[in-house]
């Protein structure tokens, strides 16, 4: 293991499983979110966001915690370990309103420069919607991994691509 992608919902634990694995494993971590955000939440432009994820997953040895679905399968492609984390939405909603109470107003470790954690209703629908928006996504990417990848998963048990397909 020595290009691990964690992905999941906000509030999962990504980032503090990348820490533990980064001490355990003596691999450097990556936080998308420290490279994504410029200063006041503002949002990296497409272009200079694919230049610097490309960057990034170019190294020999990373954990990369991170989601962003516009670059995800480029990550999941370099990486020989792929850790989906699939909790519980209501896990994941207490993390994360946790998390706020941790560092409101601050900028968190794994988070950009100039981007203090703050409360956001919006971003909780999206903690909230994430399973039934995002699930059967990335079931259906990682099922084209399933052959050559070194694959994790850490949540919801007997979730499949049939599932998906019924579902959704």
């Amino acid at each position: 293991m020595q290009r691990i992608a964690i992905i999941g919902s906000c509030g999962a634990g990504k980032s503090t499983l990348s820490v533990t694995l980064a001490k355990k494993l003596n691999l450097p971590v990556i936080h998308l979110d420290s490279y994504y955000w410029q200063p006041g939440w503002q949002e990296s432009n497409s272009d200079r966001w694919q230049e610097i994820h490309q960057k990034l997953i170019e190294g020999d040895r990373w954990i990369i915690d991170g989601n962003y679905g516009g670059t995800m399968e480029l990550r999941l492609s370099a990486a020989d370990t792929i850790i989906w984390l699939d909790f519980n939405r209501y896990l994941c909603l207490w993390r994360v309103v946790k998390r706020y109470l941790q560092y409101a107003g601050k900028t968190r470790p794994d988070m950009a420069k100039g981007c203090p954690e703050q409360f956001n209703w919006e971003f909780l629908r999206y903690v909230w919607h994430f399973p039934e928006m995002h699930r059967c996504k990335i079931v259906e990417r990682l099922d084209n991994f399933s052959s050559n990848k070194r694959i994790k998963y850490l949540g919801k048990i007997n979730y499949t691509k049939n599932e998906c397909v019924i579902s959704g």
